[in-house]
């Protein structure tokens, strides 16, 4: 099956089944990824969406990998939003998100039923960047990372 890319009309969810894991920290910008991956999977026909929610980008790959392990989903969005600051915290929330959610969509790839992992957590450097980047009539990355999420659990199932 070939989709094109992840904002093809094409791309059907239907009977899928997706987890979106998605942080309280930066709560403006979050909400609205949240919504825009909502919107995206319902218009893609998604008929079992589960939303979790947890306090900030540490704690997203162990939700998720939580997930993951409890199994029934198919694909497993996860929204965050990391916006630089004085000091290196940024760069180490960063990259450890980066890391683990990566591990774990690798790791979803040895289990008997493939597992999509989507990364739609925002590193900005400013305010401004982060919310041009979650607005839902502007970048809608929240609905980018759900389409891409669909897309994979296609791609993973048509490998076998």
């Amino acid at each position: 099956m070939s989709t094109g890319s992840p904002k093809d009309a094409s791309l059907t969810a239907e009977g899928l089944r997706f987890a979106i894991v998605a942080t309280r920290w930066n709560a403006e910008i979050v909400d609205q990824l949240l919504e825009g991956a909502q919107r995206a999977l319902a218009q893609h026909q998604a008929d079992d969406v589960r939303v979790y929610r947890c306090a900030g980008v540490f704690e997203l790959a162990p939700l998720a990998a939580r997930v993951a392990r409890k199994g029934g989903v198919d694909g497993i969005v996860a929204l965050g939003c990391l916006i630089r600051g004085g000091t290196d915290h940024y760069r180490v929330l960063s990259d450890q998100v980066t890391r683990s959610l990566g591990a774990l969509a690798l790791e979803g790839g040895t289990n008997p039923r493939p597992l999509a992992v989507a990364f739609g957590v925002l590193t900005c450097e400013t305010l401004q960047q982060a919310q041009e980047r979650a607005d839902l009539r502007g970048a809608d990355k929240g609905g980018e990372a759900a389409l891409a999420c669909v897309e994979q659990v296609h791609a993973l199932k048509e490998v076998g």
